[in-house]
């Protein structure tokens, strides 16, 4: 038994100290611009935007394949960081930004059905089958992925509400 125990504590310890060794020198070196647009994106890896995640959109966008307003998520926003970022020019008059929203689910239509919770990036969507979902305000993130998996269209995107933590003054208005 002693010898066992032994033996694996041994073992253990061998590929732990190889597998340092082994990132130490194999390690592969990211692009920097890449990283720091991941960042800023929503990182929600909906997919809306016709690539593999946020990091491939990140990835299409520094080598001139995607535009800087391909994620719909980020809206405005993101799209005019972006091109501040890379030094891009971007035309922001095609881009429709309403605001950040969220998906809302119509009890009265809800099936239970569980195909929305299947598809969300961030599992706000809770559940059971036959049973009515909800979605969590502080995970949804917009992307609407939900929306088109929906048989009934019991779900709906709708302005994020206004509560004491999201509130945000209004500018005054000029004279």
């Amino acid at each position: 038994m002693i010898a066992a125990i032994l033996s694996l504590t041994v073992l253990g310890a061998v590929l732990g100290i190889a597998l340092g060794i082994a990132n130490k020198f194999l390690k592969v070196e990211g692009n920097p611009v890449v990283e720091e647009l991941v960042a800023m994106m929503p990182g929600s890896n909906c997919g809306q935007c016709g690539f593999p995640g946020c990091t491939g959109a990140a990835e299409a966008i520094v080598a001139g394949t995607a535009a800087a307003t391909c994620c719909p998520p980020g809206g405005k926003a993101l799209a005019s960081a972006i091109a501040a970022k890379l030094g891009l020019t971007v035309d922001l008059s095609a881009l429709g930004d309403d605001g950040p929203k969220i998906a809302v689910v119509s009890e009265e239509l809800c099936i239970g059905c569980c195909r929305c919770s299947k598809v969300c990036p961030t599992d706000a969507i809770i559940g059971a089958a036959k049973q009515v979902h909800n979605v969590f305000r502080e995970a949804c993130t917009g992307c609407e992925s939900c929306i088109d998996k929906c048989p009934t269209e019991a779900l709906a995107m709708k302005p994020v509400p206004v509560t004491l933590q999201h509130w945000v003054m209004p500018r005054p208005l000029s004279a």
